[in-house]
């Protein structure tokens, strides 16, 4: 049988400016309630898996969450640059609606693969790191369940990667908060196992 390392990517639980505000790598941006109710959920269904480790992008969100599944799996959080939120630059703080009419905000939208938001980090940068980390974490656990928390277009990165879409196919599926998704990695080969399964399911 040959060895697999399955990457169980998990989006970040809901916050008060989720939906309103472009937060990038805003500071301080917490957990609300509705988020760490989500949070306790999601550690409750991963710790049934018995994962053998846990990274989480170094923003609160992120770390909040993954501490909810560490405590419900017994592991310690570790952090991972790789897992990191996308650099909006003068994007980051933004609401969502001032944005509509930036043609710069649509073109970012429209081609993922080529555009990057103003001041701050390629899509196509963000998914090298993001596949780099994964690797890395299939090397240190060449036959394990590995949890990696991140954002929303870290993750998208990563599956559209791992199914061989340009990141321009980023608008053709959403990654809700508390979600899950997984990959089964091998040497010379993945699959897609399963997408944006949430929380209520």
């Amino acid at each position: 049988m040959r060895m697999a390392t399955t990457i169980l990517l998990v989006r970040h639980a809901a916050h008060p400016l989720l939906g309103k505000v472009l937060c990038g790598r805003m500071a301080g941006v917490e957990l609300d309630g509705a988020g760490r109710d989500q949070a306790a959920r999601l550690g409750t269904r991963i710790a049934v898996r018995k994962p053998d480790a846990l990274f989480t992008s170094s923003l609160s969100r992120a770390r909040d969450t993954a501490q909810a599944i560490a405590d419900a799996s017994g592991l310690v959080v570790q952090p991972c640059e790789a897992l990191d939120e996308i650099d909006f630059g003068d994007w980051t703080g933004a609401r969502f609606d001032d944005l509509e009419g930036d043609p710069r905000w649509v073109r970012w939208n429209g081609e993922r693969a080529k555009s990057c938001p103003p001041g701050g980090e390629p899509m196509q940068q963000a998914q090298s790191r993001v596949v780099a980390g994964i690797h890395q974490m299939k090397t240190s656990y060449p036959h394990g369940t590995v949890v990696a928390v991140s954002h929303a277009d870290i993750i998208k990165a990563a599956l559209l990667w791992c199914i061989g879409l340009t990141l321009d196919a980023h608008m053709r599926f959403d990654i809700d908060p508390a979600s899950s998704s997984a990959l089964v990695l091998w040497d010379g080969g993945g699959r897609l196992m399963w997408m944006n399964e949430g929380v209520t399911a």
